[in-house]
């Protein structure tokens, strides 16, 4: 025989209604900052901006130095990061998905081709997206060279992708994909499963698989036309934080070790432009028959910073409104092999050791690179063998197949 029990408020229909339209509310403004300050308290320095969202103030004094890139923030910036561990999100560069969002921000970007000439970015957000919620579009699969360059931001980064090369087929015998149709050298999903990111709760967050919404949604309209569903996908940096901790994958982990106890930073310096440049236009192409996605950096010495063009256009990020730039291009050559199987998979050398360039205030260090293994630093060094000391601020890593020109 059933009672009737007396329901409580936060149990009623009424409740849960109002924390949906809650939800809409905050996610359709953007301002995961109240979500922030409501469960944790206000972090110092908060301001409101002319839109409504809410971001650290960034008239701040920058005093506190990025462990990652260099560059200068304020103190409440810092306390944020030290509270967390870095984001690597895989954002894809197809030609119908630019402008992306959130590039900007991020403190590290490699590029490399995933397939057919296209390239792809691993975003590295940490310091530069401490001070607001950031927007990361679209977000795409991963690759395996992606994952190694990943891993040098400790054992276990926030590692945001959408599927990746994979051997999974739900219409095949077995669940299994032919032979040949992906090799087993650029099998993503296994390399993930062998590092242990790969479960249903680890710090590979999947917005195919085991993330949602509202931490990543399908939006087809970010740039105001419907673009295709496999451009749809973007997260959000709070959102993705916050499933983080609750995964347990925040600064220190469940016995108290930090993230960072065996990051290698690299060496940084302030500005220090050249009176003369003799490297203010740097141009190459990834592949010769790809030229949406043929790069070039344009020094503009008064921020003492270079700005990118992708296919001969100004590179923007939707959200921030403005160029893309870098205080820091590397161009790092690595052997290209492939395609490697039937779905035109690229693998790319990412260990071992090659010849670099590297430009910074509007001038040119030709050099080398080292990277021992899958989770050892990648290092760069000047012709006399001297470690390559980085301009402070965004450092951008173009993986381009060794042998081809660059233009300078």
């Amino acid at each position: 025989m059933e009672t009737n029990k007396p329901t409580s408020f936060i149990g009623s229909k009424k409740f849960m209604l109002l924390v949906s339209l809650i939800g809409i509310f905050f996610i359709s403004t953007g301002s995961s900052w109240a979500i922030f300050s409501f469960l944790k308290g206000e972090p110092a320095g908060l301001v409101t901006t002319s839109d409504g969202k809410r971001k650290i103030d960034p008239t701040l004094p920058k005093t506190e130095e990025c462990p990652i890139n260099g560059k200068k923030f304020s103190k409440p910036e810092r306390e944020i990061w030290e509270s967390r561990r870095p984001i690597a999100a895989i954002i894809e560069n197809h030609l119908d998905s630019r402008p992306q969002s959130g590039i900007s921000k991020a403190d590290v970007v490699y590029e490399a081709v995933a397939e057919g000439g296209i390239t792809r970015f691993l975003n590295v957000f940490y310091c530069g997206a401490s001070a607001e919620d950031v927007r990361i579009a679209p977000i795409r699969s991963v690759r395996v060279y992606f994952v190694d360059w990943a891993s040098e931001y400790s054992e276990y980064p926030i590692f945001v992708h959408s599927g990746g090369a994979n051997n999974i087929c739900n219409n095949c015998p077995g669940g299994v994909k032919s032979s040949g149709q992906v090799a087993r050298e650029v099998d993503a999903f296994k390399l993930l499963e062998n590092l242990g990111w790969r479960a249903t709760k680890s710090n590979a967050m999947d917005a195919g698989t085991n993330i949602g919404a509202p931490i990543v949604i399908r939006n087809q309209f970010r740039l105001g036309t419907k673009a295709a569903w496999e451009h749809s996908f973007e997260g959000f940096t709070d959102k993705l934080y916050e499933e983080a901790e609750k995964r347990g994958f925040v600064y220190e982990d469940s016995e108290g070790n930090a993230w960072n106890e065996d990051f290698v930073s690299w060496k940084f310096a302030d500005d220090s432009p050249s009176g003369s440049p003799n490297a203010s236009e740097i141009s190459f192409e990834f592949w010769s028959n790809k030229p949406d996605y043929d790069v070039s950096w344009k020094y503009e010495p008064s921020g003492n910073r270079y700005l990118r063009s992708n296919g001969a256009k100004e590179h923007m990020d939707y959200d921030a409104k403005e160029q893309l730039s870098a205080k820091n291009v590397v161009i790092q050559f690595v052997k290209e092999k492939g395609p490697v199987d039937k779905e035109g998979h690229m693998f790319y050398t990412t260990t071992g050791e090659g010849k670099a360039l590297i430009f910074q205030n509007g001038g040119l260090i030709e050099g080398t690179w080292e990277k021992e293994d899958r989770s050892s630093r990648t290092r760069f060094y000047d012709e006399n063998s001297k470690e390559i000391i980085f301009v402070r601020g965004n450092i951008w890593i173009e993986e381009v197949p060794a042998g081809n020109e660059i233009k300078y």
